[in-house]
């Protein structure tokens, strides 16, 4: 089977209203409450506070909805792989249950939200497991459906699952959900702006003054002045609380097939083996239900996209028989060195800004679970489990520093070996059409791609984030950061952050 089978759209945002494109900010505007990211998180965030009375300004660097959540799985669940064993261990039994009931308390709110906004979104309730083929797994299976369940989850250890093919174990959690998140999210927009709150669409975020009032400042130069600001941009566009130590990124793959409704396995499904391998269903025509299977996970720039997505659909077609794949696309996850997202206060000075990030491969619960817990902070409240998400809890020994050392390994090795290793690189002749390659020009480091009619499109090499070098995605077509996850166009610009300026352009 071709790695490129099947259309490279998003089956989210091919299937849902395009929604009226809301104009970009292009004058200085002042309101409570300014919001910089137009996903999950910061919409959930602003539909709370305009609820609670506040003005609301919404900012995104692109179209809302169309970003991470628009290339999501779309799994809403509380089970999220393997996570409560480790917080039981490493925070103890109390934070485990303050995770479960945040969580489940996030698939309720939207359940409510989609029932009293009248939203058709495909909303069907599922259920969710963690598996493994490995029988060496089983006992970890078994530890963490014990985790689970001590936390308040309805979970327990099975060893039959929906799957056309046998499982070593798995755990089991009822009372889960999946829905078409775009669908959900353009309805929550619409509702925000019947509230009087303001959306401003391909408006990005460069700068942020903390203060009294706070200001937001943007791309264009016009600015926003808010009396608090919430950072929900994926991966924080501001680094003074020194988040990217904290963060590390990581790509996936989705690929998307329709088959008959007889083989619906009938959950959503997750195993941590083979580079992760997640799946679950949606509604697609009578008779069918599309299969949307996502794995490969991988560090942005680093490897063969190609060639993953061609495992990723030799997988599938082991497993589920010949599939004709209709969509492909990719998509970016943050993990937090300790497992929990990072929602609360910006860092330990402020007062009126706050971040809502890290949400490891689970934005969906998570970016609701924020809207409710920066709403409460910021109308003076504090939720149950602000402590549990707070960036500024103190970093446990047993829990997070062996991650976080790995990830500051990993990038300077990147900072370092990539320099070295490039330092008498290839020539720009060797680049195919459709290809990229970074290669010494001079005293610099230029990222260099020749397009299918064989034009060079040149531009400096080096992240305009924190410096460190970019790879060529030929399978995306992009420049992607190894360190911290900035993607940019072959011309440069900015196509996902926490860089938010484009590389420079150079001359060849």
């Amino acid at each position: 089977m071709s790695a490129h089978a099947g259309e490279p759209h998003s089956y989210w945002i091919e299937t849902a209203p395009p929604g009226r494109l809301q104009p970009p900010l292009d004058a200085d505007v002042t309101v409570d409450v300014a919001v910089a990211g137009g996903g999950i998180a910061g919409l959930s965030t602003a539909w709370e506070l305009a609820r609670s009375g506040r003005r609301v300004a919404v900012l995104e660097a692109d179209r809302i909805a169309a970003g991470v959540t628009g290339h999501t799985t779309a799994k809403l669940s509380a089970l999220h792989t393997l996570v409560y064993a480790r917080l039981r261990r490493t925070r103890g039994p109390d934070a485990a249950s303050l995770y479960a009931r945040s969580q489940t308390e996030a698939i309720r709110r939207a359940v409510g939200i989609a029932d009293e906004l009248g939203i058709d979104c495909d909303w069907e309730e599922s259920v969710a497991f963690t598996y493994a083929q490995d029988p060496a797994h089983a006992d970890e299976l078994r530890a963490e459906a014990d985790a689970a369940r001590q936390s308040g989850l309805p979970a327990r250890y099975v060893t039959e699952t929906g799957l056309p093919f046998p499982v070593a174990g798995a755990v089991r959690v009822t009372e889960q959900a999946q829905f078409h998140p775009r669908k959900y999210l353009l309805a929550l927009a619409d509702d925000l702006l019947r509230q009087g709150a303001r959306i401003y669409e391909r408006t990005r975020v460069v700068d942020l003054k903390e203060g009294e009032p706070c200001r937001l400042t943007t791309e264009g130069g016009a600015t926003v002045t808010a009396a608090d600001v919430v950072v929900a941009t994926h991966y924080p566009v501001f680094d003074r609380a020194l988040l990217f130590t904290r963060l590390s990124p990581r790509r996936e793959l989705v690929l998307a097939a329709p088959i008959p409704s007889g083989l619906d396995p009938h959950g959503m499904y997750i195993t941590p083996e083979q580079g992760t391998r997640s799946l679950r269903t949606a509604p697609y025509r009578d008779g069918q239900r599309l299969l949307v299977i996502t794995g490969e996970h991988f560090t942005p720039g680093a490897g063969d996209v190609s060639a993953r997505f061609g495992r990723l659909a030799d997988w599938a077609e082991e497993h589920f028989g010949p599939l004709t794949f209709t969509h492909r696309w990719a998509t970016q996850d943050n993990d937090s060195t300790d497992s929990v997202p990072l929602v609360g206060p910006l860092h330990a000075g402020s007062r009126h800004a706050y971040v809502a990030t890290g949400f490891g491969g689970w934005g969906l619960s998570g970016g609701i679970m924020a809207g409710r817990l920066l709403t409460e902070l910021i109308t003076g409240g504090k939720a149950p489990w602000s402590d549990l998400y707070d960036p500024r809890r103190i970093r446990t020994v047993v829990g997070e520093a062996p991650a976080f050392l790995r990830h500051q390994a990993q990038v300077a090795r990147h900072f370092v070996g990539d320099r070295l290793a490039t330092a008498s690189g290839g020539s720009v002749p060797d680049i195919a059409p459709g290809d990229g390659a970074v290669v010494r020009v001079g005293a610099h480091h230029c990222a260099v791609h020749r397009d299918e009619n064989g034009r060079l499109h040149a531009v400096s090499a080096r992240c305009t984030h924190l410096g460190c070098l970019v790879a060529f995605n030929p399978a995306e077509r992009t420049w992607e950061c190894p360190c911290h996850g900035s993607r940019f166009a072959p011309d440069g610009h900015v196509v996902q952050g926490p860089a938010t300026r484009p590389l420079q352009q150079r001359e060849i």
